[in-house]
């Protein structure tokens, strides 16, 4: 694949952080915007440049993408109200077709969700479905990346779990039966790269699930094992496990669990489909392979410490 100009939307994100140097890695320059004036990471980048701009204001957006190969869609949040979600997830994407079509930038590549559909329980998969809609409606030379719950060395999903083993005598866990297949980092970024270098993939929504399928409670109790601090896993029920999500959006410092998200823990996150291996040229890597020797050191030494200073912001 030759080099190509490629502008990452929601670049300076956990998937989008990897994404950006696997791409640097393969020769891209790279346009990442961002509203902070410096991301920790991207100045070893060469080929990448920071961008200031607001991503939902139109106009800045279309001089954003102008003179792009292509354009990876990527904004997502975990937490908010209905109409932050819609502008996050659906809106957004509707606008980034908007300037793509008026800059005559084909290709798009849009990393939304596995489980995102309009009639699941959740306004965050809801949400995610509008977007995939408006991208498949588009016209562009577009593809879709599903992936389940990604997992990686500085992530914020197994980290949090061995943090919160540290500090509790047990861990009470909402949807502690939800099935997931969660998919590394690495692997999302790499399936990325893989879809902007091979033309058959234009048009295909993809889910990208690991090889391996674990309960939330089976994560949880693997993220306090590796992590030296085991503790006690006590599911839920849905009415406590919605009171404890109440109580944890006013709790002040980061919301590690929401009322949506608990509605979201109602389906499982896996898929029918096998991993697309044959159309992207690889087999992605399992969990259980690779979390354990990280959270052996990591989750013990500052996981904990780093969720103490968050809350006490």
């Amino acid at each position: 694949m030759t080099s190509q100009r490629i502008c990452l939307i929601g670049g300076s994100g956990f998937i989008g952080r990897h994404l950006a140097a696997q791409l640097a890695s393969r020769g891209h320059r790279l346009t990442i915007a961002s509203r902070r004036p410096a991301l920790p990471g991207f100045r070893v980048l060469p080929s990448a440049e920071l961008v200031s701009a607001d991503i939902h204001d139109p106009a800045q957006l279309a001089k954003l993408v102008d003179s792009h190969d292509a354009v990876v869609s990527m904004v997502g949040i975990l937490h908010g109200s209905r109409a932050q979600f819609e502008k996050a997830h659906a809106q957004l994407p509707e606008k980034i077709v908007a300037a793509c079509l008026q800059q005559n930038v084909r290709r798009l590549l849009h990393i939304s969700a596995l489980g995102a559909a309009q009639d699941a329980p959740s306004d965050y998969q809801q949400t995610k479905a509008l977007g995939e809609l408006a991208v498949e409606s588009s016209g562009l030379d577009w593809t879709i990346l599903r992936p389940s719950v990604v997992f990686g060395r500085d992530d914020a999903f197994l980290n949090m779990f061995a943090g919160l083993q540290k500090l509790l005598p047990a861990l009470p866990l909402a949807g502690a039966g939800c099935k997931m297949a969660p998919v590394w980092v690495e692997d999302v970024a790499r399936a990325a790269c893989e879809c902007l270098a091979r033309k058959e993939t234009v048009g295909k929504k993809l889910d990208l699930a690991g090889p391996e399928i674990h309960t939330l409670a089976d994560l949880a109790r693997l993220a306090g094992r590796a992590s030296g601090h085991p503790r006690p896993v006590v599911g839920l029920p849905d009415s406590l496990a919605m009171l404890q999500a109440t109580l944890m959006e006013w709790l002040p410092g980061p919301t590690l669990m929401s009322r949506d998200n608990v509605r979201s823990l109602q389906w499982d996150n896996v898929s029918d489909q096998p991993f697309p291996s044959a159309l992207l040229g690889f087999e992605p890597a399992a969990l259980s392979a690779l979390a354990p020797g990280w959270l052996a050191g990591r989750g013990r030494n500052d996981t904990a410490s780093r969720y103490r200073a968050k809350a006490a912001r």
